[in-house]
């Protein structure tokens, strides 16, 4: 008796993954074990850099937040130390908007902040 091995199932396994690595170079887009390894690392760096995206973003803000900070004679630290002995709700996303689009309110926070 002949095994029975399912060709519809596997070939559309096959075909859901070599629509997903379409838009590959080379073999990565239509030999199945390397569009396989490829689309798996994909997913793998998706998955890693959904995290890192966050750690950038923070990274951003903090360095816009000290830039504008430096620009009226205060730093980083100091200007976030006094922001939270105050008691100013503002978070750093937040304040680095205000200190790239709109530097008068920026300053005003930093005037609050310094007295």
């Amino acid at each position: 008796m002949p095994r029975a091995v399912n060709h519809v199932a596997s070939k559309q396994r096959r075909k859901k993954i070599l629509k997903l690595t379409r838009g590959y170079f080379g073999r990565r887009k239509n030999v199945w074990t390397v569009a396989v390894n490829t689309w798996e690392k994909g997913q793998q760096y998706a998955y890693r850099d959904r995290k890192q995206k966050k750690r950038n973003f923070r990274s951003l803000w903090i360095t816009r937040i000290n830039a504008g900070a430096r620009m009226h004679g205060m730093s980083y630290s100091v200007f976030m130390g006094n922001l939270h002995k105050k008691g100013i709700e503002l978070n750093r996303k937040a304040l680095a908007d205000l200190a790239m689009n709109n530097p008068e309110a920026f300053k005003a926070i930093v005037d609050l902040v310094r007295d």
